[in-house]
């Protein structure tokens, strides 16, 4: 994301020196430069500032990550998944955003999960790609290298591969999340960028709806442990690395590459006389998928417009809708509601349940909100998808739930 900021203290002039008193000997120290960039040196990329070598560590362990098998969708069928029957109550002050998460459908270029914790996370680093993380309900502190984040209902956190960061969940309710775990890189539509990379003005959001951290943060701590996910040849797997210092201890960055909020409520919908295709809502693209959000929004004016979604065959893709608020007309009748997930996939036709196409005629208003991911590559059912479906939706087009 092609967008500078600069945080805290940093020298005049990139790579160097950038000095700070506290040597012991009355003298003064270098701070440590690290470079965080995307691509190898030809991407977007920060210079953080740290106060200690960054790259020193004095143990290394195996983690084993949440489950991360997957089943084939097979024999196909469009499917039903209830992600608020995954976590029950007795099991919220227990689970952390990080190690509770379950898999619901992941493929080689993203993975979906689903967690509900009120307890804070461990130091965390996704070494296989960027995350997006939408906040179902609840609010949270995401504490960075950076710096600090704050999270809230609605908000989309993009956290960029290799960001060190923990969940601190507050308030008085769980923090509900949708994790989106890319395993590369995360943007928003070329489309809506210049070439220079600004937002440009048919864009449904800008610079201004984006918010990073703010100050530093400046931890201390020794023999500190960081939970990394990353990729070998055999696939997922983790680590813990112990720092022999807190990597909290950035003094200051600057640059176009680091974690950051989006509401969607900050999200301006398109609309049209008759009715618009899933792109107009598209608000990242990743390799081989896109994210989109659906808003509250007036719908078609055309005067013999049908407002709710034609039917349509998915050839090249599937389609992951997560209900997250409002009132989703097309789906009344199929057993979907807050906090379920529709999978669409590619070869078959999907569209709205019986009844909906001629009761959304002469409908002006939409009050519906909803989180989807469209995937290239097929996906197949994680542990947390399997433990949450509703066996009967398939059927209910033909009437037979």
């Amino acid at each position: 994301m092609a967008h500078y900021r600069r945080v805290g203290h940093v020298p005049p002039k990139r790579h160097t020196q950038h000095r700070h008193s506290g040597g012991g000997d009355g003298g003064e120290r270098l701070y440590f430069e690290e470079l965080m960039g995307e691509e190898g040196f030809s991407s977007d990329s920060s210079l953080l500032y740290h106060r200690e070598i960054p790259s020193a560590i004095v143990d290394s362990r195996v983690w084993d990550v949440p489950d991360q098998t997957t089943t084939p969708n097979h024999p196909l069928r469009p499917r039903h998944l209830k992600l608020h029957e995954l976590f029950p109550k007795e099991t919220w002050s227990e689970t952390d955003v990080v190690t509770g998460r379950r898999t619901i459908l992941a493929n080689g270029d993203v993975r979906l999960s689903y967690v509900v914790s009120a307890a804070d996370s461990p130091l965390y680093r996704n070494a296989t790609g960027d995350e997006i993380v939408y906040i179902e309900s609840g609010t949270a502190t995401v504490e960075t290298v950076f710096g600090v984040v704050e999270a809230k209902q609605g908000d989309y956190v993009v956290i960029p591969t290799s960001t060190t960061h923990r969940w601190l969940p507050t308030g008085d309710q769980p923090l509900r999340a949708y994790a989106i775990e890319a395993t590369g890189h995360v943007a928003p539509p070329k489309r809506y960028l210049s070439r220079y990379g600004q937002f440009l003005e048919h864009a449904p959001y800008c610079e201004r709806d984006l918010h990073g951290p703010g100050e530093p943060l400046q931890a201390d701590g020794t023999d500190v442990e960081v939970l990394v996910k990353h990729r070998t040849s055999r696939g997922i797997t983790g680590t813990r690395l112990t720092y022999a210092r807190h990597p909290f201890d950035v003094v200051g960055w600057d640059g176009c590459l680091y974690p950051f909020t989006f509401s969607v409520h900050d999200f301006e919908p398109i609309t049209g006389r008759v009715h618009q295709p899933p792109p107009v809502h598209q608000v990242f693209e990743g390799h081989n998928f896109v994210v989109c959000n659906f808003v509250p929004r007036k719908v078609d004016y055309h005067p013999l417009s049908i407002p709710v979604p034609y039917y349509h065959s998915n050839v090249d893709s599937d389609e992951i809708m997560f209900y997250c608020g409002g009132d989703y007309e097309a789906r009344k009748g199929s057993g979907i509601g807050q906090g379920s997930v529709s999978v669409h996939p590619g070869g078959l036709a999907h569209g709205p349940q019986p009844g909906a196409y001629e009761r959304s005629i002469g409908v002006e208003f939409f009050d519906e909100l909803a989180v989807m991911v469209d995937t290239f590559r097929p996906l197949e059912l994680g542990e947390g998808g399997l433990a949450c479906e509703d066996d009967a939706y398939a059927w209910t087009w033909a009437g037979r739930r």
